[in-house]
């Protein structure tokens, strides 16, 4: 067995220092004096520190005493004792948002890496993987349920000669560390989203029979060096994170507690990624990230500058205004450039960075969408400055002004939380009034739910009962389907450049696919023109890009008939007929 030497062993005993006093006596007589003292304590601080230890006791070998130094083996691991994954097959399920599923790639490059195998049945797995989510409480309640289920069948397991671990991933993994770990035990492995490269260790450690966690936040980690393992069907899209953690603290958001401070990830690295899936030919990459426009390299000397970054205007942030690093702008701009006909993407972004540099590069560029999420949240100026969002109704309706301005046919879509601490009747009526007003054609809305640690939870009464968060959920919901229909609409007789995903869900004798405005669109599968104004056709396949007409459209999809292959570099317009 390998011999593990101390960290430090000391070659003589180093009696701990005492202070030497002579007895109490209650006369001051008897009192020495205060030079006396002063003789005592010193004399006595010199014999001792003469007795101790000298520096080359520090740097010389070590010898041992009282350690047993052979037997530390048993507190360390090393691939020769247990990290390496020896084909064990681990399965993954991943819950909530992008980021998360991203962050499955990176945890199985990781464990790819040290000779685990993936499973694609859970039957088949030796340890279970949940990539979590923790923004909302259903969200949550879905983990423990599955839980529930995955321990049932770990219990059958035991029986047999092929045992289970389960491990908890992510953002539930850093808020809920304890009660995950002790809650009947049914946990063996936790990793927060800054420890995935800490995965090997702990799943060895499992392997031995005991739990472990890892759930510390760090201030760097971005993963910048791991080429995440895409596991897209066919690869025809992939998500590329470009930076990590939230710094905006608004009051009912949970991510800055669970995902930590912004950091961003080197652009080299960035680059060197997407090209590399343009090499594998993906056509669609979308850039992730908590804040994704408030990106900000400072990792090399050149990129850093007095110059404050600049915010949409009427708009403002809880913490002071940061200074150099290169922008989110002039990142969009580096990776739309290395492959034309790949269509770029990004989310999730906070309305406050969209300066006019980044709506203009977003006008220009062929193979950047023109689709943006802005996130409204509300509607109501009492409700934003409750929610602590930086903006007032105002500024937003100004931002989305300056945004169809700048790009006239921008698709948007939003996000809305109904019932927020304190929302009045007038107050929701003022989100619905907003939804109208801007016309959205996508939308994520929820009802709030309180999370533990953020500033609602310490500062604010949850005080919109959930009978009434339900109805104006569902109100909003309505007139948000109501808007989309309309906005959809409006394309009903136009062409779009479609990307094609794959059959659709509900038919296989139709295709679908996403137009540049990220709606879907349904259209039957058959051969078409090779190019517009050609005879000659072919198929349509998963990652072609096709011309579809529109026919009709719905709330949440369009119909059309395809009517020729494309790509993104046949910018000009279709003359022959058919085609209009």
């Amino acid at each position: 067995m390998r011999t593990v030497k101390p960290f430090l062993c000391v070659s003589k005993h180093w009696a701990p220092l005492r202070w030497l006093s002579k007895p109490r006596n209650c006369s001051d007589a008897a009192r020495p004096s205060s030079a006396e003292k002063k003789k005592v304590v010193s004399d006595s601080f010199r014999r001792q520190v003469a007795s101790g230890p000298r520096l080359q006791d520090f740097i010389k070998s070590p010898v041992t005493l009282a350690v047993n130094c052979e037997h530390t083996d048993e507190h360390y691991l090393s691939e020769d004792l247990g990290l390496l994954g020896d084909a064990r097959k681990v399965y993954f399920e991943t819950y909530g948002c992008q980021m998360n599923v991203n962050d499955t790639e990176i945890a199985w490059s990781i464990l790819q890496k040290k000779g685990y195998q993936r499973a694609a049945d859970l039957n088949q797995a030796d340890v279970v993987l949940l990539v979590t989510c923790s923004i909302r409480e259903k969200a949550e309640q879905t983990i423990w349920n599955r839980l529930q289920q995955l321990t049932a069948m770990k219990k059958k397991r035991l029986k047999t000669n092929s045992p289970m671990k389960i491990g908890i991933l992510g953002c539930m993994a850093e808020r809920l560390k304890t009660e995950l770990l002790e809650r009947e035990k049914l946990v063996d492995v936790l990793a927060g989203p800054d420890a995935y490269r800490d995965l090997p260790r702990l799943l060895a450690a499992a392997a031995g029979g005991q739990q472990a966690s890892n759930v510390l936040l760090s201030l760097e980690e971005t993963y910048a060096d791991i080429m995440p393992v895409q596991h897209a069907s066919q690869g025809r899209s992939a998500f590329v994170s470009i930076m990590r953690g939230c710094d905006n603290m608004c009051s009912y958001c949970i991510v800055p507690f669970t995902r930590g401070r912004e950091r961003s990830r080197p652009v080299s690295s960035i680059l060197e990624e997407v090209q590399m899936l343009s090499d594998q030919g993906v056509k669609e990459v979308t850039l992730l990230g908590q804040n994704v426009n408030s990106y900000r390299d400072t990792s090399e000397v050149q990129f850093c500058s007095s110059e404050r970054t600049k915010l949409s205007r009427g708009f403002s942030t809880v913490y002071r205004a940061k200074q150099g690093g290169l922008r989110f702008s002039d990142l969009l701009d580096l990776v739309s450039r290395i492959d034309p006909d790949m269509r770029i993407r990004f989310t999730s972004p906070h309305p406050k960075d969209f300066p006019d540099e980044v709506l203009q590069l977003i006008a220009e560029r062929q193979n950047v969408c023109k689709q943006i999420h802005l996130p409204a949240q509300s509607g109501s100026n009492q409700v934003l400055k409750a929610m602590r969002r930086g903006y007032t109704r105002e500024a937003y309706l100004d931002l989305v002004d300056n945004i169809k301005q700048i790009i006239p046919d921008v698709s948007l879509s939003s996000d809305f939380i109904s019932g927020f601490c304190g929302e009045t009747d007038d107050d929701h009526q003022q989100t619905l009034s907003l939804i109208r007003e801007v016309g959205f054609n996508v939308g994520f809305l929820f009802a709030y739910s309180m999370r533990k640690k953020t500033h609602a939870f310490h500062r604010l009464q949850d005080n919109v009962v959930p009978q009434v968060k339900q109805r104006r959920l569902e109100e909003c919901i309505s007139v948000f389907r109501e808007e989309a229909e309309r906005v959809n609409a409006a394309v009903v007789g136009s062409t779009q450049l479609v990307l094609v995903e794959g059959e659709s869900k509900r038919s296989a004798e139709d295709l679908c696919g996403r137009t540049d405005g990220n709606m879907k669109v349904i259209f039957p599968k058959e051969d078409v023109a090779v190019q517009a104004c050609v005879s000659n056709t072919a198929p349509i396949r998963g990652g072609d890009y096709v011309l579809v007409k529109i026919l009709s459209a719905g709330s949440q999809s369009l119909r059309g008939r395809a009517l020729s292959h494309s790509s993104l570099r046949s910018t000009a317009t279709p003359s022959c007929d058919g085609y209009k």
